[in-house]
């Protein structure tokens, strides 16, 4: 009924062509936002995947960066040992896994660059990535030693110091728990066996076992068990992946330009598994407890780490991000606000032919109104942003609901005066001024209010103003009546008896259409008797019929089985005769047989 915009259709989907450097690392050692990509970043409104890589200069941190953006090119990959990925390069495109996701990649510079010297900035990019991002890859070469061991705890020393709350006494750990990300350690040109004492291990079995504490109390021992510590604190959820040798030495110049069939297959095979959990593992970046950060959030969050290094203190994520909260929900109850505004009065054509439909339309938009402040506020504690958001939707409402109201009085007082034009030329001309101008009147105005109700798009003051429009004009309808009440008696007398008559003729008419009324209620209630009286017979019939074929039934099965045993004694009679005769014939028999032999026997 309504056309709204939804939320979907106001997120514009971000998909760069190509990388952007994000934070730039300059020539004098300062870490400098650049605003064509963060704009990019601020553009994001839906959840975003983060995922950050960092490791040592020219270890293919950029290479894996670009198979997980599914293409070979993208983030610089050089042949030689000069570092190509400077300060922070940031490439944004839709997530290949989940919809209405925005997967953000973020290539740092390389930690131990020579050609730098000082690492004290490297490190801060280290800790601004890791702080950025939902899912943190360290890559290193070869193996997990205990020296890459310290270099990835030299680097996140920073990260493991930034505060969460301001307030003296809090618990900065807890508070940023939710913070810090997914910790994946990936190991390039791994040679080795996944063996341990003899049985297979995974990965992660091998990653854990590498940061499994020493044990003893020298301190030798502490000094080796204190970058685990450090790492199994800052990340206690990890992940490993091992990589085979991509190709040889003099591929490796040209990997940008190698297809998957000139690679290694298990290089292959390891990559693909490592994109793949990456893709359907790794979570959206999130706020303290749990919020989903939108584009906007991120980009200022990296302005304030920015701003904060820059001028030499230490970032509070936790002051940064309630301030960013408070901000955002601000704007967010303002922009929903304006969206309902806007909505109402784009949707709704004032004034509104009923309060129904004005309270319809309103639902309506206030429910899109919450959606989109939904979508962009994060850290609402206690509701307390959506609560200040209703208040104001209330007041706009009251406002609209006024307003709506205004606009459909102003519109029937007019309209009401332009139909009274003709009403107030016939009173100046004198047409009420004669016996039954008083009726004239009537006549009149009831048309003018027929034709009144008959116009469309009054609103929901239509029958207030009339009434007002009426009691306005009682005093003029008095004065016509009064005169029309001067008429001489006997026209009065005619007046009086034709409103009679009339009278008398609508009550008969009236009872007339009564007694067609009951004469065809009679009607019905006798055919509708008759019906069931014939119905009844019918049934009774039926029921006779079905009796006379029972009692035929019964009679019809008698006579069988009379018939059947009058048969049957037949038969046992005829048997019996049978067996009489038998046996006299048998009897007779042996009375001949005894002659014959006496007359032997006189014979002889």
């Amino acid at each position: 009924m309504f056309a709204f915009k939804t939320r979907e259709a106001m997120v514009r989907e971000v998909n760069m062509c190509h990388p952007l450097c994000l934070i730039e690392n300059t020539l004098e050692g300062e870490l400098r936002l650049r605003q064509d990509a963060l704009q990019v970043l601020s553009d994001i409104q839906g959840p975003m995947v983060v995922v950050t890589i960092v490791g040592l200069y020219r270890t293919g941190k950029s290479y894996l960066m670009n198979r997980l953006a599914r293409t070979n090119r993208g983030f610089s990959i050089g042949p030689t040992v000069q570092s190509h990925t400077k300060g922070i390069w940031m490439w944004c495109m839709p997530h290949p896994e989940k919809y209405n996701h925005t997967l953000v990649l973020l290539d740092t510079e390389g930690l131990g660059d020579v050609e730098k010297g000082d690492s004290t900035n490297e490190n801060w990019i280290f800790a601004v990535g890791e702080l950025l991002s939902s899912t943190f890859v360290f890559n290193s070469m070869g193996t997990i030693d205990q020296r890459a061991l310290e270099q990835l705890h030299y680097a996140t020393e920073l990260s493991k110091h930034i505060k969460m709350k301001s307030s003296p006494g809090s618990d900065s750990k807890s508070a940023g728990d939710d913070f810090f990300p997914t910790f994946i350690w990936t190991v390039r040109d791994f040679t080795l066996d996944l063996e341990l004492e003899g049985q297979q291990i995974s990965a992660d079995e091998y990653l854990e076992n590498a940061l499994k504490l020493i044990k003893g109390n020298s301190d030798k021992v502490s000094s080796l068990n204190l970058p685990r510590e450090c790492i199994r604190a800052s990340f206690p959820v990890r992940k490993c992946f091992v990589f085979d040798r991509p190709s040889g030495k003099a591929n490796l110049k040209k990997l940008e330009d190698l297809q998957e069939e000139d690679l290694e297959p298990d290089f292959v095979e390891q990559t693909n598994m490592f994109c793949q959990y990456i893709f359907k593992e790794c979570k959206p970046k999130t706020s303290q407890g749990g919020n989903i950060l939108t584009g906007k959030i991120l980009a200022k969050l990296a302005m304030t780490f920015v701003d904060t290094i820059g001028r030499g203190t230490i970032p509070c994520i936790g002051d940064t991000v309630s301030a960013l909260a408070t901000m955002e929900n601000s704007a967010a109850v303002q922009e929903a606000a304006t969206y309902y505004e806007e909505q109402m009065r784009l949707s709704g054509k004032f004034p509104t032919q009923t309060i129904e439909y004005f309270y319809h339309l309103q639902a309506a938009c206030e429910r899109e109104a919450i959606n989109i402040f939904m979508g962009r506020s994060f850290m609402d504690t206690n509701n307390k942003y959506q609560m200040e958001l209703r208040g104001l939707l209330k007041t706009k409402t009251d406002q609209l609901c006024a307003e709506n109201e205004k606009i459909s009085m102003e519109y029937c007082r007019t309209l009401l005066q332009q139909l009274f034009i003709p009403i107030q030329q016939n009173i100046s001309g004198g047409c009420y001024s004669m016996p039954g101008g008083y009726q004239l009147f009537q006549s009149d105005q009831n048309m003018l209010t027929d034709n009144y109700r008959m116009t469309p798009g009054k609103g929901v003051k239509e029958n207030e103003a009339l009434q007002e429009f009426i009691q306005l004009k009682e005093s003029v309808a008095r004065g016509i009546f009064q005169m029309d009440q001067s008429l001489t008696a006997k026209q009065q007398q005619i007046a009086e008896e034709r409103a009679r008559a009339y009278a008398i003729e609508e009550e008969r008419k009236r009872q007339e259409i009564l007694a067609q009324q009951r004469a065809h209620e009679e009607y019905i209630r006798q055919r509708a008797h008759e019906e069931h009286i014939r119905q009844l017979e019918q049934k009774m019939e039926e029921d006779r019929l079905n009796q006379q074929r029972e009692n035929d039934r019964r009679i019809q099965q008698q006579l069988e089985e009379q018939q059947a045993r009058l048969q049957q004694e037949a038969l046992r009679r005829q048997q019996e005769q049978e067996a009489e005769l038998e046996r006299l014939s048998r009897q007779a028999a042996s009375i001949v047989n005894g002659i014959s032999s006496a007359d032997d026997c006189v014979i002889l």
